[in-house]
């Protein structure tokens, strides 16, 4: 909190596209503060209700995955961990999900652009329509969400790191609090690429992709090192999707990657045959509300990764 009891708000154009401990902080607080974020999709705001597939195609990849930020937390100091409490999401009831040729787990089998346009009860939070195939619960998190790395430079806002960034977990929603490594002065803290729902795995690049302001409480554990981002939840994590059960679909060798693209094909073909859902659809959907896991990583020389689709999507 401010020191007037209000909540700062930290506006959406106070954002940077790569992890660099040179950032101008945009605010300084102190531990224990409570922020308001105004959070861009990972698009920036590219994709509108209006878009068609040309949005795909034209979609500018150096500005992805805006964060806003960067927050300097006083007397955040390396070997300290940043302590980050979310608190609640304001989602704006606008998404979208897109394959993007190049980019997801079965790139090479999805070349072509694909789009599906979402619109969502803010207030109700009810499942969201994805066109006649499927009606998908929702549940908002922060994708890319972070602290600045030590090494000098622009880091890519892509791949996850250390310091966390683009970790897209699901499970880091309301309620839950994510601990992360502080490596610099300060720790820079930055947040964004906000989702109105995901499957574990994000297995065709995108989820729910979906503006939303996020509110947070930042604070610190002193000298405390920590390795890796590693983070706690208030109660069950997939209830919002347990409640009719699962069709599974399994991958099965010694490469846990492809072992996940095996599973996915599975649910893919499924959804094909019994749902008559167009392959790219199936697919889009899959990562929306699939999840992937590894089900035993022990019994060399082979793996055993599951795809669980809900059917309460179908319901």
């Amino acid at each position: 909190m401010c020191d007037n009891g209000l909540i700062k708000t930290i506006h959406g154009h106070h954002c940077h596209h790569g992890w660099d401990n040179a950032n101008i902080p945009v605010a300084h607080v102190a531990p224990g503060t409570t922020l308001d974020f105004q959070c861009n999709d990972s698009s920036g705001g590219h994709f509108t209700p209006e878009s068609d597939l040309t949005s795909v195609i034209d979609m500018p990849f150096d500005r992805i995955n805006p964060v806003t930020g960067p927050i300097f937390v006083d007397g955040a100091e390396p070997g300290d961990i940043l302590s980050v409490r979310i608190d609640s999401f304001t989602p704006s009831g606008f998404g979208w999900t897109a394959n993007i040729p190049g980019f997801g787990l079965l790139a090479d089998q999805f070349k072509e652009p694909a789009l599906a346009l979402w619109k969502y009860d803010t207030e109700r939070m009810t499942p969201a329509a994805f066109g006649e195939h499927a009606r998908v619960p929702l549940k908002p998190f922060a994708g890319t969400i972070g602290v600045a790395p030590a090494e000098a430079g622009t880091h890519s806002i892509v791949p996850p790191r250390r310091i966390g960034g683009n970790l897209d977990i699901r499970d880091i929603g309301a309620g839950t609090t994510l601990y992360l490594p502080v490596e610099v002065a300060g720790g820079l803290f930055s947040i964004g690429d906000t989702h109105a729902a995901q499957g574990d795995g994000e297995v065709c690049g995108t989820a729910l992709e979906s503006a939303m302001d996020v509110t947070v409480t930042l604070d610190l554990i002193k000298q405390t090192p920590l390795a890796m981002p590693r983070f706690s939840t208030p109660g069950p994590v997939t209830r919002h999707l347990d409640g009719a059960g699962y069709e599974v679909f399994t991958g099965i060798g010694p490469d846990l990657m492809e072992g996940a693209r095996q599973a996915l094909s599975g649910a893919i073909d499924w959804l094909a045959k019994t749902r008559n859902m167009p392959a790219e659809q199936a697919y889009m959907l899959c990562s929306v509300c699939g999840d992937l896991r590894i089900s035993e990583i022990v019994d060399m020389p082979n793996w055993v990764v599951s795809f669980y689709m809900p059917r309460i999507v179908f319901e």
